[in-house]
């Protein structure tokens, strides 16, 4: 099953993105890498946050989806490009999508964010609320495609999204040429496929840790089982680590790499929202904040390097927000 994805990993190549970085910045600018002392005191390392979630639709997501409508053939999205979401992923492809004149329809679970709900209808796309969770939308989504003809753009599965992913990583040794360690949060699996793939070519040596909710365990269930698995359930607070599985194209790329993932239970990622409040004064929705408790909870072995934190995402609703603070 999983011979089409390691045939499509040949694509999510250096040479690549170097290629989305001239696509995607054309639209937005690099995000903010900053040492962040209390955090270095903490954690007792050279601690430094990568911003994210200061991009346009307050997540790493644009980067993807820029990089999707530059380089997809414009015949292939005729009847407009169709996607399953339950936040971040659909607000960058509405935001790109209008950039690009190319129609967009999202597909969210029945209890979405009305927040983030109603900030995609205003960039231009059609919502539709359907399922309990995001592999319910999935499945729908292949029916949709079915009868109407859309371009279904399955985030972590499209090579193009990985490699404007990957021009993080491009930032990350442009700011840091000496960094020891970067740690990022796996939900679907794209940022650290994308940030592997660039540390494979610049420095091996760099060690990336991946974050995932205990709750929501699929990439660490499946290093454990040495396969790819889907889990029964994905039901944790933060929406970015909601996934009942990593999609196939990273985990083929991150499965005989990545060799630590750090599991947080649900009061550990409230606690990482309110250590992103305090220590840098962002807001960070439960999967941003990930990185940053989790290198608090290993920060034995973190003791004197240079480590980079991920804040994939800063798109946090008012009621997570009064649960962290509470």
């Amino acid at each position: 099953m999983l011979k089409k994805y390691e045939k499509l990993s040949t694509r999510v190549t250096i040479q690549g993105i170097l290629r989305a970085r001239a696509a995607i910045y054309h639209y937005i600018n690099k995000s903010n890498l900053i040492y962040s002392s209390e955090l270095s005191r903490l954690i007792g390392c050279d601690a430094f946050v990568k911003h994210e979630n200061h991009l346009p639709t307050g997540s790493f997501k644009i980067r993807g989806a820029l990089n999707f409508f530059h380089s997809i053939p414009r015949e292939d999205v005729t009847n407009g490009v169709l996607v399953s979401t339950r936040g971040n992923h659909g607000l960058a492809m509405a935001w790109a999508g209008r950039w690009y004149q190319i129609p967009c329809t999202v597909v969210v679970p029945m209890n979405n964010n009305p927040e983030i709900n109603r900030i995609i209808e205003s960039y231009g796309a059609e919502l539709i609320e359907y399922g309990h969770d995001f592999y319910d939308t999935q499945f729908y989504c292949d029916e949709l495609v079915s009868s109407a003809g859309y371009y279904y753009v399955e985030q972590g599965n499209e090579p193009e999204i990985l490699n404007g992913v990957g021009t993080m990583g491009f930032e990350i040794f442009e700011d840091l040429p000496e960094v020891d360690v970067i740690i990022c949060p796996i939900g679907g699996g794209a940022v650290c496929a994308s940030l592997l793939r660039v540390v494979q070519a610049i420095n091996p040596n760099v060690e990336i840790i991946g974050v995932q909710s205990a709750k929501a365990p699929a990439f660490a269930k499946a290093q454990e089982l040495g396969e790819w698995v889907t889990i029964d359930e994905a039901d944790t607070i933060a929406d970015g680590l909601a996934a009942r599985s990593v999609f196939q194209l990273p985990y083929v790329i991150m499965k005989d790499h990545i060799k630590e993932v750090v599991l947080l239970n649900e009061e550990e990622i409230l606690e990482g929202i309110r250590l992103a409040l305090t220590t840098t004064h962002n807001l960070a929705e439960g999967a941003g904040a990930a990185s940053l408790i989790a290198a608090l909870k290993i920060r034995e072995r973190l003791q004197g390097k240079k480590v980079v934190l991920i804040m994939s995402g800063g798109n946090l609703d008012r009621e997570h927000l009064e649960r962290a603070l509470a």
